[in-house]
């Protein structure tokens, strides 16, 4: 049993020293370095972009707000204009009617005496 635990034992010897070979310890990889900007830089400039986008917002939103006022003024400004030409048309039709001899168009002459015209005095007289 000798010469057979011999070559088991070199056998065994041979077989074990390729799978120490292979077993060998490997250097950890290094993981590789990826360069990029320093943190501050890419927090600072994503700062700076969404104040960007903010004040960019903020713009829009003052320009929405001038064009919704211009609209609003201008739309005041039709209303009272057909307000002026109906009252303008209410005036000329009572004119049209007033008798001035009677006792009411003897009163508006001396109304009218502090206005530039007739129709001014009556546009004021029956609003």
């Amino acid at each position: 049993m000798d010469a057979i635990d011999r070559l088991l034992n070199e056998l065994k010897s041979e077989y074990e020293q390729p799978q120490n070979k292979s077993v060998a310890p490997q250097k950890p990889q290094a993981k590789p370095v990826i360069p990029s900007a320093p943190r501050g830089d890419g927090i600072d400039r994503m700062l700076a972009e969404v104040k960007a986008d903010f004040a960019q917002q903020d713009l829009a939103e003052e320009l929405q707000k001038q064009q919704q006022l211009e609209q609003e003024s201008i739309k005041q400004a039709q209303a009272k204009a057909q307000q002026l030409q109906a009252s303008q048309k209410r005036a000329q039709d009572w004119l049209g009617k007033l008798d001035p001899f009677s006792p009411e168009g003897l009163w508006f002459e001396r109304f009218a005496e502090k206005y530039a015209d007739k129709l001014e005095a009556a546009m004021d007289y029956l609003d």
